[in-house]
């Protein structure tokens, strides 16, 4: 009996009102809305399905304008995991794997997308996994969450705070900057959406944290590309020096 091909679907939380950057997908960065460029970069990965879960139908009309699909999903989510569990249940689709790319993440590189679909499918036991990359002890502050992670790759936790802690006299050890991708298998998006919040989440702010707390494992991968995540306004201009940068060397 053939085995099933697995369904891919990225899937873009995009939500209206952030705080510090309200209707920030829609910003304009080289002429496009920010959201388009993501959705660029997930088109151009080897994933079946693009969606963008939005809860503003200004959001919906800017994606359906160039040519993308997008999801309307509720308000008032916790998390955007939550917001994506919703747009995959509203979509109708018969979706395996699930891809969580911020929709801040206007330079995320294509191939990291790719190397998470090709981790989840490489092994069927894998609930979820993300991405981390090398950082500097000396620069990150708590706007930036940390990970530590195990001999087997398996996160141990997040923080905003400095993690490890090198306490006087100890080694320095390697800090990690934890990327906010996402892989789900569909069955623990499914689980992870249906736990409350708990201690470490509601302390932290940090939702992978309820995965953790409840013993889905997170699988992390290593990186050493690397992007620029808009919050701020002064994200956003970071990000258009960037991208004409690699415009104009041809990337």
């Amino acid at each position: 009996m053939n085995k099933k091909k697995e369904t891919v679907a990225v899937i873009i939380p995009s939500r209206y009102a952030s705080t510090r950057f309200p209707a920030k997908a829609l910003a304009p960065l080289c002429g496009r809305p920010m959201v388009q460029h993501v959705v660029e970069k997930a088109t151009a990965s080897q994933a079946d399905l693009v969606l963008v879960a939005t809860d503003h139908e200004l959001i919906r009309d800017a994606v359906e304008s160039f040519g993308g699909r997008a999801v309307m999903t509720a308000v008032d989510h916790p998390s955007g995991t939550d917001r994506i569990a919703e747009a995959v249940r509203r979509s109708g689709e018969d979706i395996d794997i699930i891809i969580n790319v911020q929709g801040d993440e206007p330079l995320i590189p294509t191939s990291v997308i790719d190397e998470l679909i090709d981790i989840m499918k490489s092994d069927p036991t894998l609930e979820m996994a993300t991405v981390a990359v090398p950082g500097n002890r000396e620069t990150m502050t708590e706007n930036n969450v940390k990970v530590v992670f195990g001999a087997d790759k398996f996160a141990l936790y997040f923080s905003r705070s400095m993690i490890p802690f090198c306490r006087a006299g100890g080694v320095p050890a390697q800090v990690y900057l934890h990327w906010g991708i996402y892989a789900y298998r569909r069955s623990a998006l499914e689980k992870f959406v249906k736990l409350p919040p708990g201690v470490l989440e509601n302390c932290e702010k940090l939702e992978q944290l309820r995965a953790l707390e409840n013993g889905i494992r997170i699988y992390v991968h290593v990186s050493d590309l690397e992007s620029i995540g808009v919050d701020t306004p002064a994200d956003l201009e970071r990000a258009e020096r960037k991208l004409r940068e690699m415009m104009e060397n041809g990337n």
